[in-house]
């Protein structure tokens, strides 16, 4: 279907383009949204009698944007949660679990401005898009730690998991490390059995060589 933008459609166009999309994504988002008219004659009329209000009206929505990405950019906000020994949470932290978190901390967003790919589902701190309008995006920082002093770590830097199974990993050499000087293994045990006898069986040896 071909459509008439009308705000800026990221990947897709800017005010008034004339672009091409699937069907289903033009009657289900773009055309119910009112992001998009259809592209046939009337509405190309219409649009073209409106461009000035249509482009003012954006500019005036998008300069309130700005001032209020002050408000937002570069937030930050921690989500404790609990999780298993590998990291993974027992559930998933949601748009809505980021939203309550934000404006909780006085950020004044809607759930449909932020864009979450998908829902994090480990510990760890995740950037996240909020879109306060189609021209201003800004990001904010999602910790999601099993405890305050851990978001605490992470905020300054620290990979929690990479910590923790380098920890493991060092544990383990130690215990392998002890386990090999304190105990034989089963093949050192069996040369040990059979040196007796190749000890006295050399002797014999010897013995008949010099008689």
């Amino acid at each position: 279907m071909d459509i008439i933008l009308l705000e800026r459609i990221e990947k897709l166009g800017t005010i008034g383009d004339i672009v091409t999309v699937k069907d289903g994504y033009a009657r289900n988002f773009l055309l119910p949204g009112k992001k998009a008219l259809r592209a046939n004659a009337a509405n190309k009329k219409v649009f073209e009698a409106n461009r000035g209000k249509i482009e003012a009206d954006n500019a005036s929505r998008r300069g309130e944007a700005e001032t209020h990405s002050a408000n937002v950019a570069g937030k930050s906000v921690v989500l404790i949660r609990a999780s298993s020994n590998a990291g993974q949470l027992y559930g998933s932290v949601s748009v809505r679990d980021i939203v309550d978190a934000l404006n909780a901390d006085g950020a004044g967003i809607a759930k449909s401005m932020v864009v979450l790919e998908r829902p994090i589902k480990t510990i760890g701190v995740t950037e996240v898009k909020v879109t306060l309008h189609p021209e201003v995006v800004v990001t904010v920082k999602v910790n999601v730690a099993r405890s305050p002093d851990e978001a605490e770590q992470q905020a300054g830097g620290v990979d929690v998991l990479k910590a923790m199974f380098e920890d493991e990993a060092a544990a383990d050499a130690v215990s392998d490390f002890e386990g090999g000087g304190g105990e034989m293994t089963e093949d050192e045990l069996a040369r040990a059995d059979q040196a007796p006898a190749a000890e006295a069986d050399a002797d014999a040896a010897e013995d008949e060589a010099e008689g």
